[in-house]
């Protein structure tokens, strides 16, 4: 089992990202405004349904991996920093773009938006690299089975990014009429969680490769 510190860390590593907008964040309240809370969350359901299929693919295959290239670490260590500073970016950079911004979307019935849920999770490019690059950085082979810490780090991230999602969508109107007389909240959003995220992304390139 992982160190709670670690566990702890990896869990604001995916606070952070949850919180900054993405496909996910952006098409269910998308669905949410435009089709209701309900809709919202069955199309949570499939979203849920693509982090169970990553963090399995990225269990097995980062125990394989980690064990058979010498290195692998610091490779998958250096491309999680960079892509974590992009993400920083992405919070940081002027004019970025709300999530209440909605798309309109037409009305589908549960099982396409159970369906498009899981293959926009699955399409998501945050999601992907928060498993092949970043979640790495939290596994020490020196404390136990690779597997295992896997499974559960990738556990962590699914319960935090289901629950915070599950309240976005239960919430989209609110927040949105919230947020539209109150810009300020998503300027400090933006810079709170780029801060965050570089400095997360300063401390796993300077930290000392695991034996």
């Amino acid at each position: 089992m992982p160190h709670i510190t670690t566990l702890l860390a990896f869990a604001l590593v995916s606070l952070g990202i949850v919180l900054t907008p993405g496909p996910n964040m952006i098409y269910l309240i998308s669905r949410s405004l435009t089709q209701g809370p309900a809709a919202g969350i069955v199309s949570l359901g499939g979203v849920a349904l693509g982090f169970v299929f990553y963090m399995l693919c990225a269990a097995f295959g980062i125990t394989a991996l980690l064990f058979a290239v010498p290195y692998a670490y610091d490779a998958l260590r250096f491309a999680g920093a960079a892509y974590l500073l992009w993400m920083a970016w992405q919070a940081l950079k002027p004019n970025g773009r709300s999530p209440f911004q909605v798309r309109k979307l037409k009305v589908d019935g549960p099982r396409k938006l159970f369906a498009m849920g899981f293959v926009t999770n699955l399409l998501n490019p945050k999601i992907a690299m928060l498993y092949l690059a970043l979640l790495p950085q939290f596994i020490d082979p020196a404390v136990g089975s690779v597997l295992t810490q896997s499974l559960v780090l990738g556990t962590i991230q699914t319960v935090i990014s289901v629950g915070i999602n599950a309240v976005i969508a239960l919430t989209a109107g609110s927040i949105a009429m919230f947020l539209g007389t109150r810009p300020t909240w998503l300027l400090v959003q933006r810079w709170l969680m780029g801060t965050v995220l570089a400095g997360l992304a300063v401390k796993l390139a300077f930290e000392a490769r695991k034996a």
